[in-house]
Order: C-alpha cells, then structure tokens, then sequence
C-alpha cells in the first residue's frame, strides 16, 4: 500500500525517540507539552508543507472530519452538503456531531457538480464538503464563490489526495479547513491518523481543546487545566505521530515515484478510443495516487474490470458497486440504523436516500475504473502492468 511498505531507518529514528522519552518520564524528566512531543513536531511539519497557520493531529481521517466540523461550530441540525461518490466516514462525521449529511451529484471530476450544490442550499445549510476522491480535485474555484456568496464554509476532504495541489495551493489549504488521513493506504502512513489544518487561530484553539477532552492546555499541570466546553478523545499517539515525521518529509518523493508510475500507465491506453479520463479542473495537478478512467457504458466498465482481474492486474476498482464508497451501498444511512437513537433534527431533516435520484452520479461512477497507483512497483512490473491494461481494455472497443 502507498507509503506503508517504504518504512525505514527515519521512521525507526523517530520511534525509538518516543521510546526513549517514555524512560525519562519515569524517571523524572517531564518535558512534554500536553504529553505530545511528536504530535507537535508532525503538526509544525505539517503546517509548513500544506502552507497553512495551524495544523491538528488526530487519531484518524475520521476524527479530523469530526473534529473539524465541531471546531467551526457545526451542530445539531446544521446541514453539511457532501458527495454521492467518497468514503462513509464523510457522513459518519456529520452524523457525529448530530448535523445532517445532504448529499449531491458529482460530475466529470468524480467530485461536486458545482450546480447540484447551489440547488441542494437552504437556510439551514452551513458547510459545503467536497471531497478530492482518487488523487484529484473539486472545482474548488467554483465552490468557493458559491460558499462566499451564501456565507458557508468550504471543508476540503483531502484525505485521497494528499499532495495534489489548486491554484499553486496545496489541496486542503484552499478552503476554511482541511483534512487528511494518515491510515495505511494512504500516500503518507503512520499506520493510523488524521489531521486538520486552518489558517483560523479559532479554529485551531476549538480543534485543540475539543479532541482532547475540552482541556485548555494551559500550564504544565494536566490535572489543573480548565474546560472550557465539552470536548472528547480524538488524539493521535506519539507512536504514531513518530511515523508521521518521518513520512511528511518524504511526501515530495512518493508524489514524484507515483506521477511517474501513473504516467506510464496512462500513456499506455491514452490513445485506446474506447478510453476517457476524470476532467482536473484548470489549476489542478493531481497527486497520482490513481489513475481514473471512463469506458463507454456501465456494462462495458463492468465487463472490463473483471477481465482486468482476471488478467492479474490488481487493485483496479469499480466504485459502483462498491459497498463503502458509493451511495448505492448506504443503506444503513438510507434507511437510519443505529444502535441508539439519532437526534430529532437527523430523523426531521434527512432526506428519504432510499428514493434520491443521483442518475447523474450514476453516469459517471458507473463508467469509472480506477487503478490504484503503487510505490513499491519496479520499472518492469510498471511496464509490465501498462502492457496487459493495453491488452485488456483494447478488445472493448
């Protein structure tokens, strides 16, 4: 998986200082802030690499979603307008927070329609979501002048994408607040973990005090510190945040070992009739974590991925019938299961999913194969790779 495999003598380094810092706390030598010391140094990192004031880790993408939401304010009732096409925590994390998840079609980014979004606005929304699926991006441009026309936030999931860029702005510093994930099969790892970044003071402050318990952090006395709302436990470990060090100084890297990997892959069946690719808004540059393409029917995409399995090219998805990814699979938010009972304004507001029409969505995602782009490949298995694509995706014509 991207980045998990790569692990080495930086990211033991990294480690073994936690390690270390365990023994001295027992021995008397309290230097820590808050008992994060790696945590600190990943966000500070963090910051400078996404260009952002403040960045906040987390124990995961979710939690970040959550955490950033709760930091701006969201709540009960508030209504956050999402994509049909990303990943369920999206709308676990607005249901969190008791707020409810307004989904829209997506377009030929795989990302918000910018005109599903101006017709699912009403009064109670207040958070405009999309989500960078697959290594690319919204039309961010589009998004933001609807979001500052109508007084919302802009909340960049970036969590897919890590690197990729807008405007000459790293993806999730464009908007209000960004999220990334930092679990196993994302570009950077460290096994499991999140972060949020804003260039609003409040909201770093509300960001670190909820996702650890409410605490102030003021003083070097945790049993001292005041509360000044309620908060909950969100934080990310020094163990994991030690690996994260060590990844973020080498994002550049991976993103350069993917784009080029992603390159050969995509010159090989570029030139294939039968064969289209996702729309990257003007200004974007992707962070080559997939390489996303469109066949001409959801017939032929179907066909298609299954003779690419069949053929030993793995990690090749078909989001349409993925269980995890697409709204056609959500039924349990479309039919509200859950263990306890949801908020009153969920159960009042939610629209009935069970008969939403997302044809459009339908459109694109049902054309969709992405290949998951690796950085353990070799040159040969590259090639190798590339050639039988070629092979496969040519006797769909």
């Amino acid at each position: 998986m991207p980045g998990f495999e790569l692990f080495g003598e930086s990211e033991k380094s990294q480690v073994q200082d936690v390690l270390d810092s365990g023994v001295l706390m027992r021995y008397g030598f309290d230097g820590m802030r808050n008992n994060h010391w790696k945590a600190l140094e990943l966000e500070k990192a963090l910051a400078k690499r996404m260009e952002s004031k403040y960045a906040q880790v987390l124990s995961s993408g979710t939690a970040a979603l959550t955490v950033a939401l709760a930091s701006a304010g969201v709540g009960a009732g508030d209504e956050v307008i999402m994509p049909t096409f990303t990943f369920v925590a999206s709308f676990e994390s607005i249901l969190a927070i008791g707020a409810v998840p307004i989904l829209v079609d997506v377009d030929d980014t795989l990302t918000l329609d910018p005109l599903a979004v101006k017709q699912a606005i009403t009064s109670k929304t207040k958070v405009v979501m999309p989500v960078h699926m697959c290594g690319s991006m919204a039309d961010l441009k589009a998004l933001k002048n609807i979001c500052d026309n109508h007084n919302l936030l802009l909340l960049e999931d970036a969590c897919q994408a890590i690197g990729g860029s807008f405007d000459g702005k790293p993806l999730g510093s464009y908007g209000d607040l960004g999220c990334f994930s930092f679990d196993y099969v994302k570009t950077i790892t460290c096994g499991e973990g999140g972060a949020v970044i804003t260039n609003s003071e409040k909201y770093k402050v509300n960001a670190d005090h909820y996702s650890d318990h409410g605490h102030d952090h003021v003083g070097n006395n945790r049993g001292t510190e005041t509360h000044p709302f309620l908060g909950y436990n969100f934080r990310i470990s020094e163990l994991n945040a030690a690996v994260g060090c060590a990844q973020i100084q080498r994002l550049d890297d991976f993103i350069a070992i993917q784009k080029k990997h992603y390159s050969a892959l995509r010159t090989s069946i570029e030139t294939l009739e039968n064969v289209s690719f996702r729309r990257v808004p003007t200004g974007g540059v992707e962070n080559y974590s997939f390489l996303t393409f469109f066949l001409p029917t959801e017939e032929i995409a179907k066909k298609a991925h299954t003779a690419l399995g069949e053929s030993g090219i793995d990690a090749c998805f078909y989001w349409f019938d993925n269980n995890w990814h697409y709204y056609k699979k959500w039924e349990h938010l479309a039919n509200l299961k859950s263990l306890g009972k949801l908020p009153q304004e969920v159960i009042n507001q939610l629209p009935d999913y069970s008969k939403s029409n997302f044809s459009k969505s339908d459109k694109w995602i049902g054309r969709t194969i992405s290949c998951l782009i690796k950085l353990s490949w070799t040159d040969e298995q590259v090639n190798d790779r590339a050639a039988k694509m070629k092979a496969v995706l040519e006797k769909f014509v």
